[in-house]
């Protein structure tokens, strides 16, 4: 007979992600997440199969708790200006105490080499198509814009928002603000 499962998966999935959000994929042991998860290597492994299915199922985690502001993004009708909320929400989103904790998904790719787990990597790239997509539709907003133009600035803005993700890590909120600022002034 099968063993009933003492934990909520959602719940340890939740502590996982903000683990791996914090340390990065590279730095998390096995060892931390049993530690923080609260569950023994024999759970962690029966539940998610390795530490890249713990860390796959912290990204699905990660990117439901996003849909705060992503689905803002989507429903958007404000063009550009849409957008700049977008960043400013995400810095507000990564915010934990006094501390921002960057983007998981930014903090993730900063650690891909080419031998990096093809499915993580899969699924960061996803990800990020998705939100770039979000910015084309929010420029296409803007109706002045040709379609080469609406490519370009949308793959500027996603670098911009990895730029940001990165830098809310280490830069106060005034250096912050200034950085988008100048970002939007291109428009």
């Amino acid at each position: 007979m099968a063993r009933k499962k003492q934990y909520i998966e959602e719940e340890v999935i939740q502590k996982a992600m903000n683990l791996f959000w914090k340390n990065g994929y590279e730095t998390t042991s096995m060892q931390m997440l049993e530690k923080e998860m609260g569950i023994n290597k024999f759970s962690i492994y029966a539940s998610f199969g390795s530490k890249n299915g713990v860390f796959l199922a912290s990204l699905k985690c990660y990117k439901e708790k996003l849909k705060v502001i992503t689905e803002k993004l989507k429903n958007s009708n404000s063009g550009i200006t849409g957008i700049q909320e977008y960043f400013y929400d995400f810095l507000d989103f990564s915010k934990e105490n006094d501390l921002r904790k960057g983007c998981l998904v930014t903090n993730t790719a900063n650690e891909l080499n080419e031998d990096s787990d093809k499915d993580i990597r899969e699924q960061l790239f996803i990800f990020t198509n998705y939100i770039k997509s979000l910015f084309h539709k929010n420029l296409a907003q803007e109706n002045r814009l040709s379609d080469t133009k609406l490519e370009e600035l949308s793959d500027y803005l996603i670098v911009s928002m990895y730029g940001l993700a990165s830098a809310s890590r280490v830069f106060n909120k005034v250096q912050l603000d200034i950085y988008i600022k100048n970002i939007f002034n291109n428009f």
